[in-house]
């Protein structure tokens, strides 16, 4: 499970063996912390960020091999993650490149502008479906324009692949709307386009399950297709689908096994590798339990196919990569909420029989990301919380992580003019700008540790994706969200050393929290649209929710001054209450698997906007140039090697542009036809 970041703005004050095989753009970027160019560039509603790697010199050299290696498996599955995200993304990205790198013809004209912009951002989302709201990306150009570029570059590119570019057809990448198929109603590429919704239930109420009370993660590293008029799996393995990218991340994985810094992370990578070649989800799970034991040695990493939000049904993994090096001083002073969170359990509102008597291993530290790739790129979490299987949660702990490059990276390329336009008040904007860093880390510490290791399921009930099926993503991010709001005003944590006023702690938190999901968060969605991401979604109704419980008290107040809206905490105590009444009734939806009741809060209080205020907010926010949508480009790893073909050293080079990452990647990386 992830944490996604919210806007960069709003969290400010709101390879190959030779070094020279893998080249792209390059430029002599500073990487001196003082003088660190972290904004690359923006277009459309994106701006692209720069981060560095704290710690990265002072690892061995065998340390640094093992980043390499794990950095060029991870970065070898890219394109499963296009593919995964519709079916001709990568028949449309490799036309669009061809034409980018061949065209000679006016590059000054509108049209090669907005050819320009469709194509980074067909780029960052990782296909033709926007990264956030999952609507397909309108392009600026004509069909007869393309065309024209197409015949002058000598690139094919026809049939449903072109036309869909410019069509209604495959409209959202994934819809999780009540009423509607959501399967059918889904371009996403875990289902051939004829299969429904009722066929993926009745498929999966037969497959296999794993043992009693042991659950495997049923269709993860799975596409369900038609052959013949049957619904059978197609395995993403080696051997089956995707099966050369796979080779290519099993051969680097083979690499880093051979430097592994001690005897469980070399059986933990064993244990990945075989489940590789045989997409045997028993082996997934072993791994999962090998991976989360792994606790020793200063790099870790993520690599499969994980996350669910992306399948309307919750069942399949989105690929994606991560390689973290430890941050020693942070991990430290941070140690303190795994090392409580029993007493978090214990101290929680959630009714006694749906707490947890044991918490069993939860695990936190913040990493510095040495390189991201799949669904974590180039829009990557801030925090993660794995795995996510609940038996395993349960029985062997979680490992929860903080990227801690990745938010000071934001923190440090963001502004406070939007803080101060949607603040209420002075007091309001002093806290944020005293202990608003903080509040963000101890939110997503809260919320990654405490909140999705926290709580069980009653006996007998099924999982999450069963029982509140395409509700279950934003029912667990809200959960796990209300945790963290819960506790950020607490003693404990002034108690622990985490905060030095938890009292200005907890209502810097609040505020933002509620100026965030009432009305600044609205700036990511075309007005008329309804809210559909799933973090998004659980942000509002999280808020809408105790806004209307405690509005008889005036806990949070609507104010209207000079045609602008506004919200104002009047009580903060009552509103910790009200986020505790949430936590409990969310819990007790979870652990009874009750998906009326997580309809009506979903659909009640989470999607519907109030399109007057909608309005108004787009308009007070059309006077600033920030984009409200943030991500990365990846710190290149160059590894130098001497006659023999050994690697002596490991150096990080900063791409100059997005461009030229993008178009590298393509080059070096792409292993699926």
């Amino acid at each position: 499970m992830k944490l996604k970041v919210l806007f960069s703005y709003f969290l400010m004050g709101a390879l190959i063996w030779s070094c020279n095989e893998n080249s792209s753009e390059k430029s002599a970027i500073s990487t001196d912390e003082t003088s660190f160019d972290y904004v690359v560039e923006q277009f459309a509603d994106i701006q692209i960020l720069r981060y560095q790697i704290p710690g990265f010199n002072e690892l061995s050299i065998e340390q640094k091999k093992l980043v390499y290696y794990l950095y060029q498996a991870g970065l070898a599955g890219r394109d499963i993650m296009w593919d995964q995200n519709y079916r001709h993304n990568l028949q449309i990205r490799a036309a669009l490149e061809s034409v980018y790198e061949n065209y000679s013809g006016d590059k000054g004209s509108d049209n090669w502008k907005a050819f320009e912009t469709y194509l980074k951002r067909v780029w960052f989302s990782n296909g033709i479906h926007h990264h956030y709201s999952n609507d397909k990306l309108v392009p600026g150009f004509s069909p007869e324009y393309l065309t024209e570029l197409l015949n002058e570059t000598n690139t094919e590119l026809s049939g449903d692949p072109f036309n869909v570019i410019f069509n209604e057809q495959d409209a959202k990448k994934v819809n999780k709307k009540k009423g509607v198929d959501n399967v059918a109603a889904s371009a996403i590429n875990f289902y051939d386009p004829s299969i429904t919704d009722k066929e993926v239930e009745v498929y999966y109420a037969s497959a296999y399950k794993g043992p009693e009370g042991k659950p495997v993660e049923t269709g993860l590293n799975t596409k369900l297709v038609k052959k013949n008029g049957k619904i059978i799996e197609e395995v993403y393995k080696s051997g089956g689908l995707y099966g050369s990218a796979i080779d290519e991340i099993i051969k680097w994985l083979e690499l880093a096994k051979g430097v592994a810094e001690n005897e469980q992370q070399a059986n933990t990578l064993a244990l990945l590798i075989e489940y590789y070649n045989t997409g045997n989800l028993d082996t997934w799970d072993a791994y999962a339990i090998s991976w989360v034991n792994s606790k020793e040695g200063d790099i870790d990493w993520i690599n499969g196919f994980i996350e669910v939000y992306n399948d309307p049904k919750g069942y399949k993994g989105s690929y994606e990569s991560i390689i973290q090096i430890k941050d020693f001083e942070m991990s430290k002073q941070m140690a303190v909420l795994s090392e409580n969170a029993q007493w978090f359990e214990d101290t929680s509102p959630l009714m006694e029989e749906h707490k947890k008597k044991n918490v069993v291993g939860v695990s936190y530290k913040t990493v510095n990301v040495a390189a991201e790739a799949g669904d974590a790129s180039p829009s990557t979490p801030i925090g993660v919380n794995l795995p996510n299987n609940n038996w395993i949660r349960q029985d062997h702990g979680s490992k929860s992580v903080s990227l801690g490059n990745i938010i000071d990276s934001y923190n440090n390329a963001g502004g406070s003019g939007r803080l101060k336009e949607f603040a209420n008040d002075k007091e309001e904007i002093a806290f944020e700008e005293k202990y608003g860093k903080t509040a963000s880390k101890l939110l997503t510490a809260l919320h990654e540790v405490v909140g999705h290791a926290s709580g069980q399921l009653n006996e007998g009930v099924g999982q999450p994706k069963e029982t509140l099926k395409h509700y279950a993503s934003t029912m667990e991010e809200g959960r796990a969200d209300l945790v963290g709001l819960y506790f950020l005003m607490d003693p404990k944590l002034q108690e622990l050393g985490l905060t030095d006023n938890y009292e200005e702690l907890g209502k810097t938190a609040y505020d933002r929290y509620i100026r965030n999901g009432m009305v600044t968060q609205l700036v990511r969605i075309n007005l008329g649209d309804d809210i559909e991401e799933d973090h998004m979604v659980n942000r509002q109704w999280v808020s809408s929710w105790v806004f209307e419980k405690g509005m008889s008290e005036k806990v949070i107040e609507k104010v209207e001054r000079d045609g602008k809206t506004y919200y104002n905490i009047n009580d903060y105590k009552k509103l910790r209450e009200l986020f505790g009444q949430l936590l409990q009734e969310t819990q007790r939806i979870k652990s009874e698997g009750d998906f009326k009741a997580a309809e009506d809060l979903v659909e009640g209080y989470g999607v519907k906007v109030d399109q007057k205020l909608h309005a108004e907010v787009l308009e007070r926010n059309s006077v600033f140039k920030s984009a409200p949508y943030s991500g990365f480009v990846n710190p290149e790893l160059m590894a130098e090697t001497n006659d023999a073909g050994e690697i002596i050293t490991v150096t990080i080079v900063q791409p100059e542009s997005f461009a030229g990452q993008m178009m590298s990647y393509s080059k070096n990386y792409g292993f699926l036809k």
